[in-house]
């Protein structure tokens, strides 16, 4: 029962059954339900029978013997908190005889609170009452004379059985409800809810008049376990005169599921090896039917196994779980990897008489583990290998694991534990045959190792499962042979520094530069080249490898960088194949004094007037390096003795100086003055260098003017002016020369063409005759067609006299030449030229009007092509030209204009 703060206070009677034996004095009984929406805190329960007592959860209590109770006991319960709330509860000892109709009332009671509404389902179970034939609507009876409260007693109306799936007949009567008062009025009676007018519509139904209600169709508990309905009673106008009652329906249920898996087949594993007991996976099957009764109870059993090896029940299922384990011990993957076993379902607990069944497939993999250490195929295994080789597998080693293939138990993991204290070697896993191949990763010499003794250890890389030893046969011995080969000669120093001055005279020897031949078991000889020489500077020994200087070494050169001159050569041995080593030679060359140094900068420009910060910074450069450069000195010569008088140089530091007038004012104009710079060399180096001057007359701001650089340059003002008026002059003509170009281009495009846009050729297709017949069709004669047999008689003849088909010998005319880029109003006369050099030009053909050709011969087995008709006045239509473009106009005229034309 449910309290709920937003409805009325009202009072219901419950029916319950206690199960008491003469001797208990305090028993539980069933419990009252109560929520005040507030956790029930601060809620007493009280009862108004002291036989009866409430706990604080709601349970009902017999506080003395109640077997003397010949009849159900009712009295009322009190929740008291912030609100009162009350209802009537109805006791009846179990194995009690069901009261009569009359005597099974609810009664619904105003609360105190007025506030709240009580509401409860009362749903015996069907064990403990059987539906009455005839359900009695209550009477309301007046239980205080003072008006305070009211109470209307109601029946206690048990819940009604109906088994699922009954065969009928339908309409099936279920119970007959009438009121009391139908003996003074014609009472109408209906149902409403779930079933009857809600979805599903019509399942029940109610014979108004005779309050008579049936079930009209078979019940499925899987679709609808429980109907609550309400019945009525009203009078003729449709008025109420009975409170509405409920009425419970119960589908009782029958057994018409199979137990159902959700797959057909399931997938499991278990390790090989395991002990019995082992969880292997779980099975469930789920029965629609009622779990509470047996027609929902499923119970599971195994029908079969395959394989039956190692014996045929290796598993075992819980029959309530459906949980399979293994049963005994001797599952090896490497025998069998997978068993097929086939699961039974039944539901009424097992009953195979009378329960129904459904199988499942279960397949439950055996899964490997590292039960079997890999072997070795062979006790010893060989190979060999060139020395001074990496990267090459020089031995195969085998293994044989009956694990499951590419898994960690069976992948195998090679290790040399002895023989390679370096580690010239390693063993490299093949992922798909498990060898292994012994690879160099660093060179071998043959000079220091002539074979190698290994010790090779294999296992797998998952760790052998418990209680398993590794083999004998995991440990291997490989023996690995080093081939000598011919290996090339090497500079010990390589590259070879030395240091030698600069100026090195040609023919000096520098030193040896040699090589060694690391094959000491060959007996071989070494000659010497030179492989890179930039400068050309040094030649070698071949046989000994002395380098002797074939030229000065300079170190200002552009081939030394850095002081350093480098030169390559090549040591080649006379093996079979022979082999060779290259070397390097470093040459540090020492600066001597051999450059002096030169002035710079070559020109400036100086102001005609001396002033206190006017001057030129001068400087040198010196290709030689410290100590051979500055600080420079910079002075000017005695003679002439107008360069002292006019300049004189101030030291500013080491490295510059200034040179500035020494007197007050200098015509303009440009002036070579030498100066001698020296540098520190020892001894020093000096160098007479000369710098122009341009002295100019200059403005506020010490820069020479435009004017002033100008006069400077040499040239006068009245040279000024004769360069302008010349400029001026070339600009007219070139103006001149333009519009001249641009109105005779005007006058060209307005020119008429001499041809006639109708004949002219361009862009046009002209008509020409058709040609005769074939050979035979003319009376030609064909001998004279004949090439002759020599040229004597053509030759021996005199001038004048000749055949037809004889080029005259006599110089040929000239014909005009086209321009490259002609002029379209020149086409005309360049056609007419043509037309008149070939007129009078008598080597062009035809020379007589008949061509020379080569004879075809008589005969012909194609035949004459005269006979086919050729003719233009067919009914072939043309029209079609003139969609193709002014390119085909003349044509279409031609041949596309009808009989018109």
């Amino acid at each position: 029962m449910v309290l709920r703060d937003n409805s009325l206070s009202t009072a219901n009677t419950l029916l319950f059954s206690l199960s008491l034996s003469s001797a208990d004095s305090t028993v539980s009984s069933p419990k009252v339900s109560f929520d005040d929406c507030m956790a029930n805190e601060r809620v007493v329960f009280q009862s108004s029978d002291p036989r009866f007592s409430i706990g604080a959860d709601g349970s009902i209590y017999a506080q003395r013997e109640v077997t003397s109770l010949t009849a159900p006991v009712q009295f009322t319960v009190t929740a008291s908190g912030p609100h009162v709330w009350e209802t009537t509860v109805k006791l009846a000892l179990m194995g009690q005889p069901t009261p009569s109709p009359p005597s099974n009332q609810v009664t619904e009671e105003e609360g105190k609170g007025g506030e709240r509404k009580e509401k409860e389902e009362v749903k015996a179970p069907p064990e403990f009452q059987a539906p009455p034939t005839v359900i009695m609507f209550p009477r309301q009876q007046e239980i205080s004379s003072k008006g305070l409260r009211r109470q209307k007693r109601d029946w206690v109306i048990p819940p009604v059985n109906v088994p699922e799936n009954s065969r009928g007949p339908f309409p099936q009567m279920l119970v007959s409800i009438r009121s009391d008062q139908d003996r003074n009025i014609s009472i109408r009676y209906s149902i409403t809810g779930v079933g009857a007018d809600q979805p599903p519509n019509e399942v029940f139904s109610i014979d108004p008049v005779a309050g008579k209600m049936f079930v009209t169709k078979p019940l499925d508990r899987e679709r609808r376990s429980s109907y609550h309905l309400r019945a009525h009673a009203v009078n003729m106008n449709g008025e109420r005169v009975e409170s509405p009652i409920d009425l419970y329906i119960y589908v009782i249920d029958m057994n018409d599921n199979r137990p159902e898996f959700k797959n057909q087949v399931y997938n499991g594993s278990v390790d090989e090896g395991s002990k019995p007991g082992t969880f292997v996976m779980h099975l469930a099957a789920f029965d629609h039917d009622d779990n509470t009764t047996a027609n929902g109870m499923v119970r599971y059993r195994i029908l079969s196994q395959t394989p039956h090896s190692p014996i045929p029940n290796m598993f075992t299922i819980n029959s309530e779980t459906g949980d399979i384990v293994t049963v005994a011990a001797g599952l090896d993957r490497e025998k069998v990897s997978q068993y097929s076993i086939i699961v039974q379902a039944t539901d009424m607990e097992g009953n195979l008489n009378f329960g129904l069944s459904n199988t499942a497939t279960a397949i439950i993999s055996v899964t490997d583990i590292n039960d079997n250490p890999p072997e070795l195929t062979s006790r010893t295994f060989s190979g060999e290998v060139p020395e001074n080789r990496i990267n090459v597998a020089v031995a195969n080693l085998t293994v044989i694991d009956r694990d499951q293939p590419r898994s960690p138990n069976w992948n195998a993991v090679y290790r040399i534990i002895s023989g390679d204290p370096i580690g010239h070697f390693t063993i490299i896993t093949d992922p798909h045959t498990n060898d292994g191949m012994v690879t160099v990763v660093k060179p071998v010499d043959f000079e220091q190792n002539r074979a190698f003794m290994l010790t090779v250890v294999v296992n797998n890389q998952a760790p052998l499962a418990s209680g398993i030893q590794s083999s004998l046969q995991s440990t291997s011995g490989v023996t690995i042979s080093v081939v000598d080969i011919n290996e090339p000669p090497f500079f010990p120093t390589n590259p070879k520094s030395i240091r030698f001055e600069e100026g090195v005279p040609a023919g000096t020897s520098l030193t040896t530069f040699s090589a060694s031949d690391p094959d000491r078991f060959m007996q071989q000889s070494i000659r010497y080249s030179k492989l890179a020489d930039p400068a050309e500077w040094l030649s070698i020994n071949t046989t000994n490898g002395q380098i002797v200087t074939t030229a000065t070494l300079d170190r200002e050169s552009i081939f030394v960088k850095n002081n350093i001159y480098e030169a390559t050569f090549l040591a080649v041995d006379n093996g079979s194949p022979m082999a060779s080593g290259t070397g390097t030679l470093q040459i540090y060359l020492i600066d001597v004094n051999d450059n002096a140094p030169s002035l710079l900068p070559r020109e400036s420009q100086i102001c005609e007037r001396i002033n206190r910060n006017a001057g030129i910074n001068i400087t040198a450069a010196d290709s030689d390096t410290d100590p051979n450069v500055g600080p420079f000195v910079f002075e000017l010569p005695t003679f002439p003795a107008s360069i002292r008088r006019n300049w004189t140089v101030s030291r500013l530091n080491g490295d510059y100086a200034r040179l500035s007038l020494r007197i007050q004012y200098l015509k303009p104009g440009v002036y070579e003055v030498p100066v001698i710079v020296s540098d520190s060399g020892n001894p020093p180096l000096s160098n007479r260098s000369i710098i122009k001057v341009k002295v100019c007359p200059c403005d506020e701001n010490g820069d020479c003017t435009l004017v002033g650089a100008v006069a400077a340059a040499g040239l006068g003002t009245g040279a000024i002016i004769a360069i302008l008026i010349c400029i001026i002059i070339l600009l007219s003509m070139v103006l001149v020369f333009v519009v001249w170009m641009k109105r005779r281009e005007k006058e060209r495009q307005t020119k008429q063409l001499l041809i006639d846009p109708e004949d002219d050729v361009r862009d046009n297709i002209l008509k020409y005759d058709e040609e005769g017949g074939g050979e035979e069709d003319q009376d030609y004669d064909l001998s004279q067609l004949q090439q002759p047999d020599s040229l004597e008689h053509i030759i021996s003849k005199p001038l004048g006299v000749r055949r037809v088909d004889e080029r005259p010998i006599i110089p040929e005319s000239q014909y005009p030449i086209r321009p490259a880029i002609p002029h379209p109003g020149d086409i005309g006369d360049f056609i007419n030229e043509g037309l008149r050099a070939a007129d009078n030009d008598p080597t062009a053909p035809p020379y007589d009007s008949l061509l020379v050709f080569d004879y075809e011969g008589s005969g012909s087995t194609a035949g004459s092509v005269s006979s086919l008709n050729s003719s233009s006045t067919g009914d072939q239509d043309y029209d079609y030209l003139n969609d193709w473009g002014p390119r085909f106009k003349k044509l279409a005229d031609m041949y596309g204009g009808g009989e018109d034309d």
